[in-house]
């Protein structure tokens, strides 16, 4: 099971970490570790080249483990790119959860 890890703060993301494989499938023929993988990559894609976001990734693909972490000094507009780039990525994996729910947990942390 891959359990993702959403921290917010002021209804902000912050903190994105996918744990694990799904066991849908063979590893490396998972088309659910696949989906997680692309929606949370491409999200880090968006942060670091197209809103030029110095988000750190953390990344270990032997035991399928990534992180995104925003930094806690965002410009408003930064904050407001970032928003809208992880929205989109939680609308995503929210929706691959509903169909795969026996191989994703996630869990949505409001952090103060």
């Amino acid at each position: 099971m891959t359990k993702i890890q959403i921290k917010k703060k002021q209804n902000s993301i912050t903190k994105v970490e996918c744990d694990g494989h799904t066991g849908y499938g063979v590893q490396g023929e998972d088309i659910v570790c696949s989906a997680i993988s692309s929606i949370v990559q491409t999200a880090a894609l968006g942060l670091l080249m197209v809103a030029a976001i110095n988000a750190e990734i953390k990344r270990d693909d032997e035991n399928a483990y990534f992180a995104i972490i925003l930094p806690e000094n965002l410009t408003e507009q930064a904050r407001h790119d970032a928003d809208i780039i992880l929205g989109t990525m939680l609308c995503g994996i929210q929706d691959l959860r509903e169909e795969y729910s026996d191989f994703i947990e996630l869990e949505v942390q409001n952090v103060y």
